[in-house]
């Protein structure tokens, strides 16, 4: 069979058993960033890849790592030095990837040794899986250290360095741990950097960490998959957002609904309300225990929960399949932070809702986020949740807020309104 007879994977440079595990997990063509980033890493070169939420970039990094593994030919080694290391900020994440390399790797003769390292839960497993080495490992930084610290493996050995959501890495303020890992890796490792965006900050460690790198750049800072995904704002009084939520709900019939909330309490409280009027509902946030964390993603995701109201640790990186509807409660802090929030819906050729609730103190914020993006939405209303609250004088051009600030006696009007309203409901 020539290259090109080969089947769409296969033409990559990937082999027949890795073939096959992309048709078991319904990967039909290569997605853009998969064409461009497979034959690079195999090729031996520095990748620095940015592409859109939703792109495929786990596949792209995780498909030719296992290739290489597979050309190693170690089965039945009993000393496995680490030979590839994948870091990333969230523990979530983590155990996201290392199932996609177990569910990818099935099919080869001999499957990888793959160790998740994360904080949150005992150390001593972790450690006494790494007794004989492992082939690859994916991890978060501090727990990685920690192993290193404890003896319990080496990087001296590392083949290839993955670093996948870099901006999170530096944004979660990983800098000085990341410098550590890269001294005792060997300087002539290959190194991959992946993300959705990428800020001042990374491209500053890029040109510092890689070697004349293939730089990808596929839509990156894009809305993901704009065309699947319904994006709406909707205008409604602070204190009525939970009751518009559960009408949402009732209306549209969704399955599976990401509620994102700006805070670990507001993740606890908002999910609890929701509870209380009988909808399956969790909080996910870095408060919980790591065993927690665990069983509430798993049980969303197998469709036990309905609704996850996550801080944005939920907005990096997760794969849910079919989620129907993100719903933004609160604003995400960073325009950039919009399109991962709304990147959890709308993959792999489904459809999603991206909803974000806004009021008149938050509105020029979301006006923010449409400048940045491109996008320009109509502001809702539904009935029966019309606004009470005086909605703010509009933003001046330059910067503040024209008008003059609330009288005392504005705002005891206002929170009489919201009283007659909460009373009514």
């Amino acid at each position: 069979m020539t290259a090109t007879d080969a089947p769409p994977f296969g033409a990559l440079g990937l082999c027949e058993s890795l073939v096959r595990a992309t048709d078991s997990a319904g990967y039909r063509e290569p997605t853009p960033v998969q064409r461009a980033v497979i034959p690079a890493v195999l090729g031996g070169e520095d990748v620095w890849a940015s592409a859109k939420t939703g792109s495929g970039k786990t596949a792209a990094f995780v498909l030719p790592l296992l290739q290489m593994h597979a050309d190693s030919d170690r089965g039945g080694q009993v000393d496995r030095p680490v030979r590839a290391l994948l870091l990333v900020p969230t523990r979530e994440l983590a155990l996201q990837i290392g199932d996609t390399i177990s569910d990818l790797g099935a099919h080869l003769p001999s499957p990888p040794k793959t160790i998740v390292a994360v904080g949150g839960i005992s150390i001593n497993p972790q450690m006494l899986a790494l007794r004989g080495g492992a082939d690859v490992v994916v991890a978060t930084p501090g727990r990685l250290l920690d192993l290193v610290d404890h003896h319990a493996l080496s990087l001296s050995r590392v083949r290839v360095l993955v670093l996948d959501e870099a901006e999170r890495l530096l944004a979660l303020g990983f800098q000085a741990e990341l410098s550590r890992i890269l001294a005792l890796l060997p300087t002539d490792s290959q190194k991959l950097m992946f993300s959705a965006t990428f800020p001042p900050a990374v491209r500053a460690l890029a040109e510092s960490l890689l070697l004349d790198p293939t730089q990808i750049n596929i839509d990156a800072g894009a809305i993901p998959d704009a065309s699947a995904i319904v994006q709406r704002v909707i205008e409604v009084d602070t204190s009525r957002r939970t009751s518009l939520l559960r009408h949402l709900l009732k209306e549209h019939g969704w399955s599976r609904v990401l509620v994102f909330v700006a805070s670990k309490h507001d993740a606890d409280r908002v999910a609890d309300k929701l509870r209380r009027t009988g909808l399956g509902a969790a909080a996910l946030h870095g408060d919980l225990s790591q065993g927690t964390r665990t069983e509430v993603l798993a049980a969303f995701k197998d469709g036990d929960l309905q609704i996850l109201v996550a801080t944005d640790l939920a907005a990096r990186g997760l794969d849910i399949a079919e989620l129907a509807a993100v719903v933004n409660y609160d604003l995400p802090r960073s325009p950039t932070d919009y399109l991962h929030r709304i990147g959890r819906t709308g993959r792999a050729g489904s459809s999603g809702v991206a909803v974000s609730f806004v009021n008149g103190t938050t509105l020029p914020h979301f006006q923010l986020i449409e400048r940045r993006h491109r996008i320009s939405l109509d502001l809702e209303v539904v009935p029966g949740f019309e606004p009470v609250e005086e909605a703010l004088p509009p933003v001046h051009p330059h910067g503040g807020v024209k008008g003059k600030r609330k009288s005392k006696k504005d705002k005891l009007r206002e929170a009489a309104a919201r009283a007659e309203a909460e009373r009514k409901r």
